[in-house]
């Protein structure tokens, strides 16, 4: 029954319940005010597609359910992927191809096109909390990069249209090739040739409320400079580590150092409260003979130690009240990818869903690199055998009664 008065109006709760577009503009009203965050964890993954092997986005589902990855990024807007992720209650950052940067940069239209098509249908049982404009761009392509600052801030606006601005952050990752130096991290400085794109990007960035995205490999610092540097402490392993002479700090490992020579160049601008977040960093399980440190059991003690460090939710020497964030690269070994050997086999899962290496996950099927044997497809099959067992064993209680 709905009541009305002149100062109050009751109405069915269930029936405004029921309606999912009702709860969705609650929610978007409750944060109408707030800044648009892709990352609300500490650990995600990247889920690349480039192969014609890997398990369907469904089988994808469970497998990240099951290992509790709560966060991922995809490098399209994939719309099988996107279904089958409603109401999984992952997040994910998908993005615009680097292909449609230049349209987009000159057109508001098409960028509103664009979302209505990729991003609008799937909300809100599909958490799309990041769309990233582009990968790596800057140090590459000069048209491209100019198209950068235009393309993101028409993506921005046609989500300030359809008001999903507050729901959705817009970012852009970059690769170490944007820094002019990194070591240590107290010299952590962009390149000033990249500035006339890099400069607007951070100020059109710091203006919206999203952080800054770098890709930091230090499997890619190792294996070009082998001789160099202590890969036990690019693998987050105990060393003697380094110690920075300007700021005294002292680092274990380089992952950290890489995210605090970031924070530097950004406070030499003027950013010091962006954020940092890694969106790719990895370590590869096989490469050619030329890749130094491309084996199976560096990639498990790099990525076993990344995952530790995450889950401690803390920050850095630099910035130790500043949570580090971090998405590893890759869910899986994606066999069509061009390149060295070791571009194939950044996954921690092989291509039928097994797990490459154990560092705790559960695999789709079974694996040789598994002590445990820890099969996602049969978890539910035992789990009601051992309901059974249980069951059974005190119906025999009774009895002996």
């Amino acid at each position: 029954m709905e009541c009305i008065s002149s100062s109050l109006i009751i109405v069915n709760p269930f029936k405004i319940m029921a309606s999912s577009s009702f709860i969705f503009l609650w929610f978007i009203l409750l944060f109408n005010a707030s800044i648009a965050h892709a990352f609300t964890g500490t650990y995600g993954v990247n889920y690349g597609r480039v192969s014609d092997n890997i398990p369907s986005p469904e089988d994808v589902v469970k497998l990240l359910r099951t290992n509790k990855i709560k966060n991922i990024r995809i490098y399209d807007a994939d719309h099988r992927v996107l279904n089958a992720f409603k109401g999984s209650g992952i997040e994910i950052n998908v993005c615009l191809p680097n292909e449609l940067l230049k349209d987009i940069s000159v057109n508001e239209a098409l960028a509103l096109e664009w979302i209505k098509l990729n991003v609008q249908p799937f909300l809100p049982d599909t958490s799309i909390r990041g769309i990233a404009i582009g990968n790596e761009i800057l140090g590459g392509d000069i048209e491209i990069s100019e198209a950068l600052v235009p393309a993101c801030k028409n993506v921005y606006r046609a989500l300030k249209r359809l008001h999903l601005a507050d729901l959705i952050e817009v970012s852009s990752p970059h690769s170490e090739a944007v820094f002019n130096s990194t070591y240590p991290p107290s010299a952590g400085a962009f390149k000033e040739s990249l500035m006339p794109y890099l400069g607007p990007l951070l100020h059109f960035f710091n203006q919206i409320g999203s952080p800054f995205y770098i890709n930091a490999y230090p499997f890619l610092a190792y294996k070009f400079d082998p001789i160099t540097i202590n890969v036990n402490y690019a693998l987050f392993q105990p060393n003697a580590g380094i110690d920075d002479p300007k700021t005294n700090l002292h680092y274990d490992n380089m992952f950290d150092a890489m995210v605090d020579a970031s924070y530097v160049a950004l406070e030499k601008l003027g950013y010091k409260k962006m954020p940092v977040i890694v969106s790719e960093t990895g370590w590869a399980s096989k490469g050619d003979d030329n890749e130094a440190g491309a084996n199976v059991k560096n990639a498990k003690t790099y990525n076993f130690n990344l995952h530790k460090r995450l889950m401690l939710k803390k920050g850095t020497p630099y910035r130790p009240k500043m949570v580090v964030k971090g998405y590893v690269f890759a869910l899986f070994n994606e066999n069509l990818k061009p390149g060295p050997t070791s571009e194939r086999n950044f996954g921690l899962f092989n291509h039928d869903g097994s797990i490459a290496y154990d560092i705790g996950f559960k695999g789709l099927v079974p694996s040789s690199a598994s002590s445990k044997d820890s099969i996602l497809r049969g978890r539910y099959l035992s789990s009601k055998s051992l309901l059974l067992v249980a069951c059974a064993t005190i119906l025999l209680l009774f009895t002996e009664l």
